[in-house]
């Protein structure tokens, strides 16, 4: 304990580290106040209604044209200023949610709704991938873990506290679409906050180490760009695998997700403090940023112990685990505990893999990859909410869709287990 102490009071004793993190809490509480008024827009609102088709045809069309973003992203990060990026997508996001509460207000829906939440999520990308390739700017090698611990779920904490107090105002505000149209104007002071706090770096401090600051970046640019980066992470197994592992994470996620929803809008029953609708499924919400806070406290030191490996197979063992168990009676109670496992496996997954990108990743690559580690978060997150719609009841009661979440995340844990195995018995090389 006394460890994990020092560890967080010398990384908050570094100013550059508390500024980064600051641009995050404020950034990452402006995710959750618009995140909450677009779910609330589209799934609660008596005004609108969604069939889990439409759900998931909301999260491809929000989602999925990153993959088309991501690799510029990634190139611009590795050309830009980071702290610039930082600085103006903050602004334009501020901007772009004001666009998004008017045609709320004015009850635009369909393609032009989403085309207006895609912008937001769009620039929302470089905020993140950023974040992440500028952290080993402002701590030392060895404390990217506990870094990673800290600063990634105070974010997610932070999102899911901007996603309760909207929730909270919603109650003020009302339920219809000025009421939404309102909290997603919210949104927009936190950013403006975020690009306040970025603005106290000096324009060089989170990279890239390079001197080339071209901003003309052509579509041979973005290739070559992405193929250099390609390179440079097959060429590290550490790197692919953890992606992989990853990517198998994201899956169980966006089922989960999807299921939860349908859940909550749908035939499950209050049970004493435990609500259904929109309160209930910000319960969940609170329960997984528990979960979060959790295993921030508890990977340093497991890791410290046992290596990122065994505690990645450890985590997903309690994913599969968890979920089934927990999952199964489809009572609002388990379900909360379930969101409160999800919480912890997937943060205690990541901070591991986050930390082993930067670890392995260099730092001329690091927005390249970084990037496409998101893009691949994107992509099978909405794959597997795509197929939920597609297999899920509309009640979201299913077993099948909890067994296959199971069975995904033990052979994911198994695979990881032997493969660490491998490497532990493997004889050095000289």
């Amino acid at each position: 304990m006394g460890g994990r102490t020092a560890t967080a009071r010398r990384l908050l004793g570094r100013p550059d580290f508390r500024r980064l993190l600051l641009t995050r809490l404020t950034a990452q509480f402006g995710d959750g106040v618009f995140q909450a008024a677009l779910a609330g827009t589209v799934l609660f609102n008596p005004q609108r209604a969604a069939d889990p088709v439409d759900v998931a045809a909301g999260f491809a069309v929000l989602l999925l044209p990153y993959s088309v973003v991501g690799p510029f992203a990634g190139v611009w990060l590795d050309r830009w200023s980071r702290r610039q990026v930082l600085l103006v997508a903050n602004v334009l996001r501020a901007a772009l949610v004001a666009v998004v509460a008017a045609l709320t207000v004015a009850g635009v829906d369909g393609p032009a709704y989403y085309l207006a939440g895609l912008a937001v999520f769009s620039v929302n990308r470089f905020v993140l991938s950023a974040l992440s390739a500028g952290l080993p700017h402002t701590c030392d090698r060895a404390e990217l873990v506990p870094a990673n611990a800290l600063s990634t779920t105070a974010g997610a904490v932070a999102g899911v506290l901007g996603g309760g107090v909207a929730i909270g105002v919603r109650a003020l505000v009302g339920g219809d679409d000025a009421g939404y149209a309102a909290l997603a104007l919210a949104a927009a002071l936190p950013y403006l906050v975020s690009a306040t706090v970025v603005a106290g770096f000096a324009r060089a401090h989170l990279g890239p180490d390079h001197s080339s600051r071209a901003a003309t970046v052509s579509a041979r640019d973005v290739l070559h760009g992405m193929l250099a980066g390609a390179r440079h992470v097959l060429a590290s197994r550490a790197a692919t695998w953890v992606l992989s592992v990853m990517a198998v994470q994201r899956v169980c996620f966006g089922l989960l997700t999807l299921l939860t929803l349908l859940l909550y809008r749908g035939d499950l029953e209050p049970v004493g403090p435990f609500p259904v609708g929109l309160a209930g499924l910000a319960q969940v919400l609170g329960a997984g940023a528990l979960g979060t806070l959790l295993a921030a406290a508890a990977t340093p030191p497991a890791v410290r112990r046992w290596g990122k490996a065994r505690w990645t197979t450890a985590a997903l063992v309690l994913g599969g685990v968890g979920q089934l168990a927990l999952g199964l009676p489809f009572l609002a109670p388990t379900v909360v505990a379930a969101g409160f496992v999800l919480g912890f496996v997937g943060q205690a997954v990541k901070i591991c893999v986050d930390s082993t990108l930067q670890e392995v990743v260099h730092d001329d690559f690091r927005g390249r990859v970084f990037s496409v580690y998101d893009t691949l978060f994107n992509v099978t997150f909405v794959a597997a909410v795509v197929v939920g719609a597609l297999a899920l009841p509309g009640s979201g009661r299913s077993v099948p869709a909890l067994a296959v979440v199971a069975a995904l995340y033990l052979a994911a844990a198994l695979a990881n287990g032997l493969r660490g195995a491998r490497a532990v018995s493997a004889p050095a090389t000289s």
